[in-house]
Order: C-alpha cells, then sequence, then structure tokens
C-alpha cells in the first residue's frame, strides 16, 4: 500500500520537493483531536479527567506534545501557588480559562479540546497506532458518564475512510463476482462448464499481484480500480477461448485438433486485441500523477497476465474436462455426459434467439450504412463539444458516504472550531534571529488578515517571541538569540530548522468547502503578489506550499487533460493497428467506432447531469481499452469468413452470429460486475461504475450497430474500386488479333 505524497506528486517536481522534504520533514505535524462536550466542561472533574487523558497520551511512542486547558490551569495554579494541580474552586478555575487558556482548547463553555500532536511526516501504521493508543487513553480518563467524547480530525478521518473503503471494495467486489456468475449461467449457456471464465480470470488476478510484487508497484486509491476492469477484460479473454474451442469440437473435431484450431485463429485475434487495449491505456503515462501512471502499468500487465490464464490455463483445462469425458471409468459414473457432449456438438445446428437478435441488427447496419454513420457523428461531434461543459466534483468530502462517523466528527468539530486548512509560507534566510525578518512576517501576516477576507489568522515564531517579549519584537539580534534559547525546542522546531529556515502559517478556515480547489488557487496566486509586493529583506526569499495548494495541482492533474489523454489514445491505438495490419481499412475501422463511444458517452454525461471526478477522469482510456478489444475481435472474425470466399454481407453476418454471441456474454459480465459497484456508499467508486456500465453498453451498441455499417461500407467500396482499376489495367484485344508482345486477356 501506498498513499503518500509522492502517489500523488512526481518526486522530482519543485512542488513536491517543497512539500514533502520542506515543510512535511520540517516543519508539517498532524493532530488527533479529543473533543469534549457536555453541560460544562470547566468542572474540576471533567478537568481532572482530562489532566489524565494528558498524562496518558504523552507517553504514546511519537507523540510529540499534548496541549489542553488542563495543562495551562496547572501551569498557573503551580505559579500562583506552588502546586501543580486542578482547583477544586470553580471560580479561580473560570478566571484561569479567562486569562490564560486559549480560545482554542476552551471554545465555549460547553466544549473542550485536547489536541494530540506527532510529525506530519509519521507513516500511515504510526498514526493508526497513535489514534488507537489515543482510544484506549480515552476509555481509562473516566470522563463523567453524561459527557460526550469524540476523537477526530484529519489523521481519524482518514484511517476511517480507508477501512470503510477497503470493507466496502470487498462487498462490493464479491456481489460483482455473483453478478457475473448470474449472467455467464443464463447467457453462456451454449457451451459446458459456463462459469469456468470467472475462475480462470481470477488466476490471472493472482498473478497480476505477484507481478506488481515483483515490479515493486505500490497499490494506491486509484489503482485498486484496476481489479473490476481487469475482471471485465480479462473475461472476455476466457470467454472467447472458451467459446471458439466449443465451437471447434461442436464441427465434430477431435480435441486436439479444437485445441490447435482455437489457438491459431483466436489466440492472434485476442493478442491484437490485447496489444490495442494496451495502446489505449497507455496514454494514462502522460498524466503527470504517479498513481494514475501505476494505475496504467497494473492495467497492462494485467491484461497479460488473463491472457496467458486464458490461453495456457483456459484451454488447457478444457481440453482436459473434454478427454476426461471419454474416460470409461467417468462415462459409467455419469451416464449422461456423453449425451451432454452430444447435444454440445449438434449446437450449431440452429441460431438461437440471441443468435437472430445479432444478426437482424448487422443486417440492418449494412443495409443502411449512410443512415446510420450520420446519425451517429452527429450523436458524438455534439457529446464531443458538450463534453467540455461536463463539470468537474473536486470537494473531497463529498466523495465519501455522508453518513459515515468519521466524516459526521470531522464537520462537528470544524463547526465547533472552525476550519483548520493552512498556507504554509516556507522562507528561506541566512539569519532567522535577523529582527527585519521578524518584523516583516509580523506585517505580511496582519497584512494578510486584514486584507484577504479568506485569511483568519497568521502564526509564527514571531508570535512566540513578542508573547515573551510584552508584545514587541526586539531590534537586536543577541536579544532575540537569547529569546530563542529561553523556547522550548518543541516550539523551535514547529516553526524554525536551524538557522536558515523559518515558517509562516496562514490560517484560511474551510476553504476546501467554501472555495473550492479554483478558489484555494486564486488565493496562492494573490498572496504571492502580496509577497512580490511587500518586498522581503535582502538575502531571503519565500515558497508557498501546504495541503492544500497540493491538492490543487494534484487535482488539476488529475482531471486536465482528459482530452488530450483521449485523443492520444485514439492516435495510438490507430497506428498500432496500421502497424500490426498494414492496412488503413483495419486501422481506421476500430477508431472510428471507439471515437462514436467517446462522443456519445460526453454527451449522456452533460445531459444527466453528471460530475468528472479524479477517478472517473480516466475513463477516456478506458473506453478505448475496453471498446477496442470488442471491435478487433468482430474485425478478425470478419476477415476470417471473408478468405474462405464470403462476401462483405455474408462475411459481416456470420462473423457477427459466430462471434457476436460471445463479445455480447463478455460485455454482459462486465456490465454486471460493474453494476455492483454503483451500490457503493463511496460516491466516487458508486458514480466510477455508472460512467464505465454506460460506456460498457455504448461499446457493445457500437460494436454491432456501428461497426458492420463502416467496415462493410468500406470494404465494399475498396473492392469496387480495385475492379474498376483491373478493368482500366486491362489492354482489350483487337479484332485482327493480338499485338505484337501484348498477352490476350481472358475478361471472363
Amino acid at each position: 500500500m501506498a498513499s503518500g505524497t509522492d502517489t500523488f506528486v512526481d518526486k522530482d517536481s519543485k512542488l513536491y520537493q517543497d512539500f514533502d522534504h520542506l515543510y512535511m520533514n520540517l516543519f508539517s505535524t498532524e493532530s488527533i483531536v479529543v473533543m469534549v462536550e457536555g453541560s460544562d466542561v470547566t468542572q474540576p472533574e471533567v478537568l481532572k479527567a482530562m489532566d489524565r487523558l494528558q498524562q496518558s497520551t504523552q507517553n504514546i511512542p511519537n507523540v510529540l506534545e499534548v496541549t489542553s486547558a488542563s495543562s495551562v490551569i496547572k501551569d498557573v495554579t503551580y505559579q500562583n501557588t506552588g502546586r501543580s494541580e486542578i482547583p477544586e474552586d470553580e471560580a479561580v478555575i473560570d478566571e484561569i480559562i479567562e486569562s490564560d487558556v486559549p480560545e482554542a482548547l476552551v471554545p465555549d463553555q460547553t466544549h473542550a479540546v485536547v489536541s494530540v500532536v506527532f510529525s506530519g511526516s509519521a507513516s500511515e501504521a504510526m498514526q493508526e497506532d497513535i489514534l488507537r493508543e489515543t482510544e484506549r487513553s480515552v476509555e481509562m480518563a473516566l470522563f463523567p458518564a453524561d459527557y460526550n467524547i469524540i476523537v477526530t480530525g484529519d489523521p481519524a478521518f482518514n484511517i476511517a475512510m480507508n477501512e470503510e473503503m477497503m470493507s466496502s471494495m470487498s462487498l462490493l467486489l464479491m456481489l460483482s463476482v455473483v453478478l457475473m456468475v448470474i449472467v455467464l449461467y443464463l447467457v453462456f449457456r451454449h457451451v459446458r462448464w459456463r462459469l469456468l471464465p470467472l475462475p480462470i480470470v481470477l488466476l490471472g488476478i493472482i498473478f497480476t499481484f505477484g507481478a506488481m510484487g515483483y515490479l515493486s508497484i505500490p497499490m494506491t486509491m486509484v489503482s485498486m480500480a484496476a481489479f473490476p476492469v481487469l475482471i471485465g477484460l480479462g473475461i472476455d479473454y476466457a470467454i472467447q477461448f472458451h467459446n471458439r474451442i466449443e465451437e471447434e469440437l461442436a464441427k465434430g473435431e477431435s480435441p486436439e485438433e479444437a485445441v490447435i484450431d482455437t489457438v491459431k485463429h483466436t489466440g492472434p485475434a485476442v493478442l491484437i486485441a490485447l496489444i490495442i487495449t494496451a495502446l489505449g491505456f497507455f496514454s494514462l503515462f502522460t498524466s503527470s500523477v504517479p498513481m494514475i501512471q501505476d494505475f496504467g502499468k497494473l492495467l497492462m500487465i494485467g491484461i497479460l497476465m488473463c491472457f496467458l490464464s486464458s490461453l495456457f490455463v483456459g484451454v488447457t483445462v478444457i481440453y482436459g474436462l473434454d478427454r476426461l469425458g471419454d474416460n470409461p471409468i467417468i462415462r459409467k459414473l455419469k451416464p449422461n455426459s456423453a449425451s451432454k457432449k452430444k447435444e454440445i456438438k449438434t449446437q450449431d445446428e440452429g441460431p438461437d434467439f440471441l443468435d437472430r437478435v445479432i444478426g437482424k441488427t448487422a443486417a440492418i447496419s449494412m443495409r443502411h450504412p449512410l443512415i446510420i454513420l450520420a446519425v451517429a457523428g452527429l450523436l458524438c461531434v455534439g457529446g464531443i463539444y458538450v463534453d467540455t461543459k461536463v463539470p468537474i466534483s473536486t470537494d473531497t468530502e463529498t466523495f465519501v458516504p455522508q453518513d459515515m462517523p468519521g466524516l459526521i466528527d470531522l464537520q462537528h468539530m470544524s463547526d465547533i472550531l472552525g476550519g483548520s486548512d493552512e498556507l504554509n509560507i516556507i522562507i528561506k534566510t541566512s539569519d532567522n534571529a535577523d529582527p527585519e525578518l521578524l518584523k516583516w512576517m509580523d506585517e505580511f501576516g496582519q497584512h494578510e488578515v486584514d486584507g484577504r477576507s479568506h485569511v483568519y489568522g497568521s502564526s509564527s515564531i514571531v508570535d512566540v517571541v513578542k508573547s515573551m517579549n510584552g508584545g514587541t519584537i526586539p531590534d537586536d539580534r543577541a536579544e532575540v538569540v537569547a529569546l530563542y534559547e529561553q523556547m522550548p525546542e518543541t516550539t523551535r522546531e514547529r516553526y524554525m530548522h536551524g538557522n536558515t529556515m523559518t515558517m509562516l502559517n496562514l490560517n484560511i478556515g474551510n476553504a476546501m468547502g467554501e472555495l473550492g480547489l479554483e478558489g484555494i488557487e486564486a488565493l496562492g496566486e494573490v498572496i504571492e503578489e502580496d509577497i512580490a509586493w511587500m518586498s522581503l529583506p535582502p538575502g531571503t526569499s519565500a515558497t508557498i506550499t501546504g495541503r492544500s495548494m497540493v491538492f490543487v495541482e494534484v487535482i488539476a492533474a488529475l482531471t486536465s487533460g482528459r482530452t488530450l489523454m483521449t485523443l492520444l489514445g485514439l492516435v495510438l491505438v490507430f497506428f498500432g493497428l496500421l502497424v500490426i495490419y498494414r492496412d488503413y481499412l483495419k486501422a481506421l475501422t476500430p477508431v472510428i467506432t471507439m471515437a462514436m463511444v467517446v462522443g456519445w458517452s460526453g454527451g449522456i454525461m452533460y445531459y444527466s447531469g453528471m460530475e468528472y471526478n479524479p477517478m472517473t477522469a480516466t475513463l477516456g482510456a478506458l473506453i478505448l481499452g475496453v471498446g477496442s478489444e470488442y471491435a478487433v475481435l468482430m474485425m478478425e472474425r470478419y476477415f476470417e469468413e471473408k478468405e474462405r470466399g464470403a462476401s462483405p454481407e455474408e462475411a459481416m453476418e456470420e462473423a457477427s452470429v459466430k462471434i457476436g454471441k460471445a463479445i455480447f456474454t463478455s460485455g454482459l459480465t462486465t456490465v454486471f460486475g460493474f453494476s455492483a459497484l454503483i451500490a457503493s456508499p463511496f460516491v466516487i467508486t458508486s458514480s466510477f461504475g455508472m460512467i464505465t456500465v454506460i460506456d460498457v453498453v455504448l461499446a457493445l451498441l457500437a460494436t454491432f450497430v456501428i461497426f458492420p455499417a463502416v467496415i462493410v461500407f468500406l470494404d465494399t467500396h475498396r473492392e469496387n474500386g480495385k475492379k474498376k482499376n483491373q478493368l482500366k489495367d486491362v489492354t482489350l484485344t483487337p479484332a485482327t488479333g493480338p499485338a505484337k508482345n501484348t498477352p490476350e486477356v481472358d475478361l471472363t
């Protein structure tokens, strides 16, 4: 598993260097917030419970510090009386809270906060350990029974979200498998062992996990979505091999001959489809987000593993089962097996209902190609145009279930304490103790708070210096150094690194919810202009970073450029087919078919009110990967029938009947598999499932309606052109006899 900054941002980028190397490693801290709420949090028994909680959590490994109202009250009491304890007199407590306790620790009389602080660079496992130990400490603190204790904060929310996503994804994948079993049982009934493709593709998924380990490809929140995609694609490979070997056996061939013909005809066709699918996925590598690139790697490895599983394991198992059915012992144990095999071998005596529907659809498409292509083309162009107007969802809180306890607790904390988003300005200097630098930081922070409506506060080492020096900044460097030496080490490390780097934090509240990513990006640009306008002291420079700025870049990279990614995929598919076939017709036909699907998908998203999100923004490449496979398999069978002497119309009709059912079955299996994701409580996963289902249905529709019209129209036009050219090249024989050195030509 990987979820660090390097899964979102390229390690070589300046953004990563500033955020991860400087901010996260040197300054960043995270907090698990324990919020106490009840009738009166200033009661001595409540404060004593908070003190017990603080004493316990301070001993948790990797915790840097714990802050609470109880520690402040004990410190003040010690200064006044020489005893570090919680006073029993409520009036004394109220006086200390009013004069000395920060408002963030006791925002009102019914709420108090205990903040457990640890390094922002802590691993997920370390954060989870701290969270669990904090929860145990809350239980042992023995708060009064009528008080509500909430353990929340960004780390707690992220851990809860990961747990919810993993549990829901497991259930959804199980539901997906169940739905696929139902589809295979109902639709793939014309073959024996109709459920066999499912374990074959699951074996390919296991191979994929193994390859990920050997190649050190991490599992991320995006790559998790690859496995439903691989199940949908891989089961198509298994179904194609299964369908073809049963077709060959139905002709009366021996098992050996059936295997040879299956590998000879279906193997290259599926391999070509795999290559074209991989080219469609290759466009994912144009993304600047590492986890999207890993998503592309995983898809490419996965389809190869599923192909190998289908070719070597699937075909071998069917061959073995068929041979096993001929075993005399098996016949005695299962006397009906011979009659079932005979039934399979006579399955091609007449087309069933699905065969007739597919054949009829192809026939209508071939008879009216211009009308069909004109309507489809107009819808495609209109869809591509309105796709640019489809909104992009970037509010991460809307991606998760709105009734998730972790989200409710986090929102409740924000309502009580206000938002905690920050923009972090890292200042590089030659001297952190320069009074001029501190005065600039003080003036700049105040300017941003006064002049920018979404900047609610600033914090830096300047605040600590002023609090220790009567509210002013010393004019002498030596005095500043003396104050630094008196500060707790944890305080200095929070705001400074050595003598060459310091940090100024700007509190922007709940900017993610109020401004959105575009608003945060605009605010960052305004602050950069302010830094340039309020010139820094000589020899210093400033860099704006922080989680909000990183997330702006990540979402922009995920959601922008999706059109370019799709166009690149189409170009790669076209040239890939051209290299393989060296035939413009064979290269152009699948591309035209898939271009229609891309346009239709954008139109449906716009008119149905859907939104793109970081997960669905990559679906252009997935459409190409899934849809081009269907078109290539149909095209391979079409030209196989033509080589046997069929006309374009006859070849297309025969191909649609012979392979159409297998394509329809695999497509329907994929649709049902992805439909399980629609039931996900996570909006980001549910919308991914919905859009994928729509795109697979559109790909099937294009394969059975658009593809026949395109290939028969273009192929017939090409054949007619060849005949005309042949006639032009022929020199007719004169009546008096053949001309000298001119060969006779039989025009029949």
